[in-house]
């Protein structure tokens, strides 16, 4: 595991794109995005490196973490339309190659497609993973079996308040999502974890310092063998060497 904390967040989102620019030098890249406010400084420095021409995305495959379950793909909340105004719409992604777990429709069929289409490829060479206040990765709550792959899960109700704010109101915010499962996060070939914020201070240290249990999912990233936590000072303020 290794542990870069940053001054700000600009800094995170640098230090996140050192990481994730290496795996476009392999032929074909398979990467994993997430949502959510703490990879959108990520995807505008990718963004700036595919105008300036660092980065090409015409031979990436992408999956996506997850999306709310009754969301059709075109609505302004849903994670396709962030994934597609955030980063897929500004730099030249095949679309083809791109993955983003459905709200509608077959959900028990579709859970089983999506990871037999990940085995197919080859697997995901880089997850980007956010991180929740109660230190859910992708979904995935205290709770969910860490053997889970990708399912259908009910929100906690710590989850739907912080989502809440991107909703007009918080009996807007759906209450289940489809989400990649902790095996199917564990077993990408390399992961890094974003988080700023105080408020994130609690599940970062418990990431990394905590028992590994199902009452914090993200603990199960200490199994990792390759893992980047990328922090802001006040997500890493419980950690012992910034005491």
């Amino acid at each position: 595991m290794k542990v870069i904390i940053c001054n700000d967040y600009d800094q995170i989102s640098k230090e996140a794109y050192k990481v994730v620019s290496e795996v476009f030098k392999m032929e074909k890249p398979i990467v994993g995005f997430a949502t959510g406010s703490s990879p959108i400084g990520l995807y505008k420095e990718l963004i700036s490196a595919y105008k300036s021409g660092e980065l090409d995305f015409s031979s990436l495959t992408t999956f996506n973490l997850d999306e709310y379950v009754g969301l059709d793909k075109s609505h302004v909340q849903s994670y396709n339309y962030f994934m597609m105004s955030n980063l897929f719409d500004h730099v030249n992604v095949n679309r083809e190659n791109v993955h983003i777990p459905s709200g509608t429709g077959d959900l028990d069929s579709f859970c089983r497609l999506y990871d037999h289409e990940i085995e197919k490829k080859g697997g995901i060479d880089l997850q980007i993973l956010g991180i929740g206040r109660n230190g859910h990765i992708g979904f995935n709550e205290p709770g969910v079996p860490f053997e889970s792959r990708t399912h259908i899960v009910n929100l906690d109700a710590d989850t739907i308040e912080a989502n809440s704010r991107f909703f007009d109101s918080i009996d807007d915010v759906p209450t289940k999502a489809v989400t990649m499962g902790i095996r199917t996060i564990m077993n990408a070939k390399s992961i890094v974890l974003i988080a700023n914020g105080e408020q994130k201070a609690q599940a970062i240290y418990n990431t990394i310092y905590g028992p590994v249990t199902t009452e914090c999912p993200s603990s199960i990233l200490q199994l990792h063998p390759d893992l980047t936590l990328i922090v802001d000072k006040e997500a890493a303020s419980l950690l012992p060497q910034q005491k």
